[in-house]
C-alpha cells in the first residue's frame, strides 16, 4: 500500500521531475546522500510497475487513464485517514491537560487548607499547654496516692492473712492455716516485679515464721505416727509392716498429715528457693561441689523429706567425723548401706505411702523420691572424699570402681529412671573426670609393661583347647584387649557423650602405644621371622585387628561415632578431611580406620618378612631341582611307572614343613594369607626359575608335569579343593610343554601368523589366539610367553 500510494503521488507530477536523481526536497535537505538512492530504487520500482501494469503491448496504454484515476481515489482515501487521525489526537490531549490543571488546582487549595487548619492546632496546643501541665501534676500526685493506699492494703492483707493463720492455729483449723499460709505465698510470688523491697521481706519474714510453725507442728506428728509404724527400716523387715493394735487409726492420721504436708509442698517449695538462691548469690569461702549443683533438681516432696530426717542423721552419725566407718579407703561401706537402706524400705514405701500420693492427685513415686533423698547423701559424700583423693590413684581408683558398682545396682535392682542424675555426674566434674582419665592410662601402661615381660607373653593360654584357640592370640594381646574391654565398660554408662569420647580417645592412644611395642619386638625377631615368637607377635596384630574391626560394628561405638560427629570433637576427629567425617556422618567407616590402616600395614610387612624366610630356605632346597638335565631325560610312555624326581625331594620336604609349621602356629586366617601368598611366589619362583631357566625334552616335560600335579599340587590340596588354580603359571606351562609334536608345531605356526596379522585384525577373520588357547586350557599365559615356552622345547622335527 505504501509503495502504491507513492506511485500515485509521483503521478500528479511531471515524469522528469519524479525520476530526476538530482532532486532534493526541502524535508530531506540534511541528507543528500541518501536521495540519491532512494531516487534510483524509486525509478526502478516505477519501471517495475509500468511493465507490470501496461507491457510492451501499445494498445494497453489507453489504461493509464484508468490507473491514474485508481490510484488518485486510493490516494484520496489515505489522505481522509491522516487528517481523520490526525485531528483527533489534539482534542484527548487537551483533555488530559485540562484535567491535570484541575489535579494542580485542587492541590493546591487541600494544601492551603492543611496550613490553615495545621496552623489553628499548634495555637491551640500553645493554649492548652498551660492546662496539661497542671492536670499532669493532679494524675503524679493522685497516681502516688494510689500506689500508697494499694501499698497500705496490700500490707493491711499481709497482716489479715497473718491473723487468720494465728486464729487457725489456735483452734487447730490447720487446713484454713495451710490455705492463708499458700494465699501469703502467693502474694509473695506477685511482688516479685514489685520495687517494694521493704513490704515484700516483711511479707517473706511472716511467711517463713507461720510456714516453720505449720510445718513444725504436722513433723512432729508425722513423725510420731512414723514410730508406731517403726519406720524408718534399718535392717530387712521380718515381720509386716502393718500395725496390730489401731492401725485403722494410725492409718488415717498418716493419711491426712501425709496430704496435709503435700498443700504445704508449694510454700515449702518457694522458701527452699529463696535460700538456695541466697546461699548461691552470697560471699562464700568454700567453692560450691558438684553435690550442691545436683541438688537444684526439684525440691524433694515434704513428707519424703520429713522421712528422711531420721535416715540422714544415722548417716552423718556413722560416716562424718571420727568415726571408724568413717574411711577414705571404705567407700563401699557407705554405699552398700544406703542401697541396704533403698530395698528394705521399698515395700514401706509403696504400701503406705504411694496410696496416699495417688490419692492425693500427684506424680510422685514415692520410693523413687526415697531414692533421690538417700543418694543426696551419698553425692554430698562422694564429692567430698573426691576431692581428697586426687592425689592418692590406688584409693581414688578404688572409689571409682565403688561408685560405677553403685550405679549399676541403683538402676537396675532399685529401678531408679535414666533421666534423673546419678553418682556418675558427680564423676563428670573437670578435675575429677582429668584425673581418671590420668590414672586409666597409668594403670594400663603399667599393665602392659608387666605382660609384655613376662615369661608366658607369646604363648597362647588356649594353646591345648583347639576349640578356642582359633584366633591362636598370644596371651599379652589377649590381656590387652581384655584390659580395654574392662575401659570401656566403665565408660560406657556415663551419661555424657562428650566424656565417653575422651575414654575413647585414650584407648585409641593406647592401641597405638601397643601397636608400636609389637613392632619394636617384631623387629628384634625378625633376623628369625619362622620362629615361635615372631608368629605369635603376628598373631598378636591380627587379634587385635580382628576386635577393632567387630568393635567398629558394635552399636555402642556407633553411637559414639555419630556423637563425635554431631559434637565436632576435635579430639577424635582431628585432622580428618570433609570427606572422612562424611563416611563416619554415614556409618561408611569407624573410629578405628586409621589405628586398622597402620596394623593391616603392620601385618603386611610381617608377613611379607615370614614368606620372604621361607622363599629363602625353599630357594636354597631348589639348587638341585633347577639344575636338572630337563632336555636329556628320555620319554616315559606309562605314567603310573613315575615318581618324584629325587632333586625335588628336599624343596618338597621344605614346603610340606613350613606349611605345617604355618598351620600349626598361625591362626586361621592369617595362615589362609599365608598360605596363598607362598602359593603364588612358589609359583612365580618355579615359572621364572626352573621352566624358563631350562630346556624341556618330552620326557623332561612329563616329568615336570607330574612333579607338579601329582606332588607340589597336592600339599596345598589340604587346605583347598583346587589347589592348581593357585599355580596358574606352572600348571598352564606344563600344558604347552607336554603338548604332542603336531600339536606343538600348529600352535606355533598359529601364534607367529597371529602375531604379524593382529595388528591388523579388526573383528573379522580368524579369531585372536587367545582363543586357541582357552581351548587348550591356557588362560594367564600371554600368545608371547607361549611362545617362548614353545621355544624352550628341546626338539623338532627335522632339527
Amino acid at each position: 500500500m505504501a509503495a502504491t500510494t507513492a506511485v500515485e503521488t509521483n503521478m500528479d507530477k511531471p515524469i522528469d521531475y519524479e525520476l530526476n536523481p538530482g532532486y532534493t526536497t526541502t524535508k530531506h535537505s540534511e541528507s543528500v546522500s541518501v536521495d540519491l538512492l532512494d531516487s534510483v530504487e524509486l525509478q526502478e520500482y516505477v519501471v517495475d510497475f509500468l511493465e507490470k501494469e501496461v507491457g510492451s503491448d501499445l494498445k494497453s496504454l489507453k489504461t493509464v487513464g484508468d490507473l491514474l484515476g485508481k490510484l488518485r481515489e486510493e490516494n484520496n482515501v489515505l489522505e481522509k485517514q491522516v487528517l481523520t487521525e490526525s485531528s483527533s489526537v489534539p482534542p484527548k490531549v487537551s483533555a488530559a491537560l485540562s484535567t491535570a490543571e484541575e489535579a494542580r488546582c485542587s492541590l493546591d487549595d487541600l494544601l492551603q487548607r492543611e496550613q490553615h487548619i495545621s496552623n489553628m492546632l499548634h495555637q491551640h496546643l500553645q493554649g492548652a499547654h498551660a492546662w496539661m501541665d497542671n492536670l499532669g501534676q493532679t494524675l503524679n500526685q493522685v497516681n502516688t496516692i494510689e500506689k500508697h493506699m494499694k501499698y497500705l492494703q496490700c500490707l493491711q492483707h499481709i497482716e489479715e492473712l497473718s491473723a487468720a493463720v494465728q486464729q487457725c492455729l489456735m483452734t487447730s483449723s490447720v487446713w484454713e492455716a495451710i490455705r492463708a499460709v499458700d494465699s501469703m505465698a502467693m502474694l509473695d510470688t506477685g511482688l516479685n516485679q514489685s520495687g517494694c523491697s521493704h513490704l515484700q521481706e516483711f511479707l517473706q519474714e511472716t511467711l517463713h515464721f507461720w510456714h516453720k510453725i505449720i510445718k513444725d507442728r504436722l513433723a512432729s506428728e508425722f513423725e510420731k505416727v512414723l514410730t508406731q509404724l517403726h519406720w524408718p527400716i534399718i535392717s530387712p523387715p521380718t515381720q509386716s509392716l502393718t500395725p496390730t493394735v489401731n492401725s485403722h487409726e494410725i492409718t488415717s492420721q498418716l493419711e491426712l498429715l501425709v496430704i496435709q504436708l503435700l498443700a504445704l509442698q508449694s510454700s515449702d517449695d518457694l522458701i527452699s528457693q529463696r535460700v538456695l538462691a541466697c546461699s548461691q548469690s552470697g560471699p562464700s569461702t568454700q567453692p560450691v561441689s558438684s553435690g550442691t549443683r545436683l541438688s537444684q533438681a526439684p525440691p524433694l516432696c515434704l513428707p519424703i523429706q520429713i522421712m528422711l530426717l531420721p535416715l540422714g542423721r544415722r548417716f552423718r552419725y556413722h560416716f562424718y567425723g571420727n568415726r571408724q566407718t568413717n574411711s577414705l579407703s571404705k567407700p563401699e561401706w557407705y554405699l552398700t548401706q544406703v542401697l541396704m537402706w533403698m530395698g528394705n524400705n521399698s515395700t514401706f514405701m509403696e504400701e503406705k505411702i504411694q496410696p496416699i500420693l495417688d490419692q492425693a492427685g500427684v506424680t510422685i513415686r514415692a520410693r523413687v523420691e526415697l531414692c533421690r533423698g538417700l543418694l543426696s547423701l551419698v553425692q554430698e559424700k562422694v564429692a567430698r572424699d573426691a576431692s581428697k583423693l586426687l592425689y592418692d590413684d590406688a584409693l581414688f581408683c578404688h572409689l571409682v570402681e565403688e561408685v560405677l558398682q553403685f550405679e549399676k545396682e541403683l538402676r537396675s535392682n532399685q529401678s531408679y529412671p535414666a533421666v534423673l542424675p546419678g553418682l556418675l555426674n558427680l564423676l563428670l566434674e573437670e578435675t575429677t573426670l582429668q584425673k581418671w582419665l590420668s590414672v586409666e592410662k597409668k594403670m594400663a601402661v603399667e599393665k602392659v609393661d608387666s605382660m609384655l615381660s613376662s615369661e608366658g607373653a607369646w604363648s597362647s593360654q588356649y594353646k591345648d583347647i583347639s576349640d578356642m584357640d582359633e584366633l591362636k592370640a598370644p596371651d599379652c594381646a589377649e590381656t590387652f584387649m581384655t584390659l580395654l574391654q574392662v575401659i570401656t565398660e566403665r565408660y560406657r554408662a556415663l551419661p555424657c557423650p562428650s566424656a565417653q569420647l575422651k575414654f575413647l580417645e585414650l584407648q585409641r592412644e593406647l592401641v597405638d602405644d601397643f601397636r608400636i611395642r609389637l613392632t619394636q619386638v617384631m623387629k628384634e625377631e625378625s633376623r628369625c621371622p619362622l620362629g615361635a615368637r615372631y608368629c605369635a607377635i603376628l598373631n598378636a596384630v591380627n587379634y587385635i585387628s580382628t576386635i577393632l574391626g567387630d568393635w567398629g560394628d558394635n552399636v555402642f561405638f556407633l553411637q559414639l561415632q555419630q556423637a563425635a560427629v554431631s559434637l565436632g570433637e576435635e579430639v577424635v576427629l582431628g585432622g580428618l578431611g570433609v570427606t572422612e567425617v562424611g563416611r563416619l556422618a554415614s556409618l561408611e567407616g569407624s573410629l578405628f580406620e586409621g589405628l586398622l590402616a597402620l596394623l593391616e600395614r603392620l601385618k603386611g610387612d610381617m608377613i611379607g618378612r615370614l614368606l620372604d624366610g621361607i622363599m629363602r630356605e625353599v630357594t636354597e632346597k631348589a639348587k638341585p631341582y633347577r639344575q636338572d638335565r630337563w632336555f636329556s631325560l628320555p620319554s616315559l610312555q606309562d605314567q603310573t611307572a613315575m615318581s618324584l624326581s629325587s632333586s625335588a625331594c628336599p624343596m618338597m620336604l621344605c614346603v610340606r614343613d613350613r606349611l605345617l609349621n604355618l598351620h600349626q602356629i598361625l591362626s586361621l586366617s592369617l595362615f589362609q594369607q599365608a598360605w596363598q601368598a607362598f602359593a603364588e611366589r612358589l609359583d612365580n619362583f618355579l615359572y621364572q626359575d626352573v621352566i624358563l631357566s631350562n630346556h624341556f625334552s618330552d620326557g623332561g616335560a612329563t616329568q615336570l608335569q607330574f612333579d607338579m600335579t601329582r606332588n607340589l599340587f597336592p600339599l596345598f590340596g589340604h587346605y583347598c579343593k583346587r589347589p592348581e588354580n593357585f599355580f596358574k603359571h606352572v600348571k598352564e606351562a606344563c600344558i604347552i610343554l607336554c603338548l604332542n609334536v603336531g600339536s606343538a608345531i600348529l600352535l606355533r605356526n598359529f601364534l607367529k601368523e597371529s602375531e604379524e596379522e593382529m595388528r591388523d585384525w579388526a573383528g573379522g577373520g580368524d579369531p585372536p589366539p587367545e582363543y586357541a588357547l582357552n581351548e587348550l586350557g591356557v588362560y594367564c599365559l600371554a600368545p608371547c610367553d607361549v611362545l617362548i615356552l614353545l621355544n624352550l622345547r628341546a626338539s623338532w622335527p627335522g632339527q
